[in-house]
């Protein structure tokens, strides 16, 4: 993560307790891309931290973030 915040990109994890009770995908990744990828907006709800990264990190790279493995 912090080499998409070296590269301008906010990226925040959440762990919605609610939905972690109710057993609905607790997880959200959310990345923006202010002040430099301005049109960069990725989101997903997961049951895991694991597949929001398996969901987003493949799109970022799509967009030529680099994300070390």
């Amino acid at each position: 993560m912090e080499a998409l915040a070296e590269q301008g990109v906010t990226v925040m994890f959440k762990a919605d307790a609610e939905r972690m009770r109710d057993g609905t995908r607790p997880w959200s990744f959310v990345v923006s891309g202010a002040p430099f990828h301005d049109a960069l907006l990725i989101r997903t709800d997961a049951a895991s931290v694991e597949a929001c990264l398996d969901t987003c990190l493949p799109q970022l790279r799509e967009r030529g973030l680099i994300i070390p493995e």
